[in-house]
């Protein structure tokens, strides 16, 4: 089998349509796939028609925004069922506070002598209330600000850069709940790419552990085997399942990797689409 059970579309900060994004996935050789747009379930829909059509077996999905001890982290919720309005309410509200980061960031951005970036950034997305610092990023690309969207981020928008915004998202509790609410798998996104220290990272395992949380992403974009060996062993260590993604947002993007494309799991790993019914 080839999984992959994170990517985006068009419906948060990805390039591609729900359509498109298994029918690239299909060309790649995936066989089981999740749609996980940012905070937005509303591509799976269309996902799902087209997976029907293409033979391959989509699960849903979605990566809802959580702050935790003053970081932003990424919960991915797998095999959850789309109408539940537990979590749906809780998805309209972390889309609603998306355009008040915007003007917080757009205005430290004027301050630097970066002008247009809350009109700019809002012509680049496709869904006014889904704009995020990726799309921002491609403000700064596409103005010249910076040359890639990397820069971007390394220079203004990362956690701590000189116009990065804190902001509120959703409670660990909360997320993993209504996760768990609408009957899915809480999954911690990409955890080897956040800047933590050993303690903190068994902190963040341990609060999720805590809260009902059930599976960490081994495998993300283009993680190394090395990564993928150490988050192997930390889940087998918290009793973890483990999950697999290529969080793809693009071609060419920084970070993300092949749609459809992921690497085995360490053989010590306990797969968590063994627990999808």
């Amino acid at each position: 089998m080839s999984i992959d059970l994170h990517c985006h579309s068009i419906v948060s900060d990805g390039a591609l349509t729900p359509a498109e994004i298994v029918q690239r996935a299909q060309v790649n050789g995936c066989t089981l796939l999740a749609l996980t747009d940012h905070d937005h379930t509303g591509g799976v829909a269309a996902a799902r028609l087209q997976a029907t059509q293409s033979g391959i077996t989509l699960i849903n999905g979605v990566e809802v925004s959580v702050s935790w001890r003053g970081r932003t982290i990424h919960i991915v919720g797998l095999n959850i069922a789309l109408e539940d309005e537990r979590l749906q309410t809780l998805l309209q509200r972390l889309r609603s506070g998306r355009l008040q980061r915007l003007q917080s960031i757009a205005e430290k951005l004027s301050k630097k002598g970066i002008s247009g970036a809350y009109e700019g950034t809002l012509a680049l997305a496709t869904n006014i209330d889904m704009v995020t610092r990726t799309h921002i990023a491609d403000f700064l690309v596409n103005t010249g600000h910076v040359n890639k969207k990397a820069d971007a981020f390394r220079k203004y928008l990362g956690d701590g850069k000189s116009c990065s915004v804190k902001h509120q998202w959703a409670e660990l509790t909360e997320a993993v709940a209504a996760i768990r609410h609408a009957g899915g798998i809480a999954v911690i996104a990409h955890p080897m790419r956040y800047d933590l220290s050993a303690t903190a990272r068994r902190n963040l395992f341990s609060d999720f552990k805590a809260c009902g949380g059930t599976a960490i992403e081994v495998h993300s974009g283009c993680s190394s085997l090395n990564d993928r060996l150490n988050y192997a062993l930390l889940a087998q260590q918290f009793g973890f399942l483990a999950s697999c993604g290529s969080d793809f947002h693009r071609d060419g993007d920084f970070g993300g990797g092949l749609i459809g494309c992921c690497p085995p799991l360490p053989p010590i790993c306990q797969p968590v689409w063994t627990d999808f019914s």
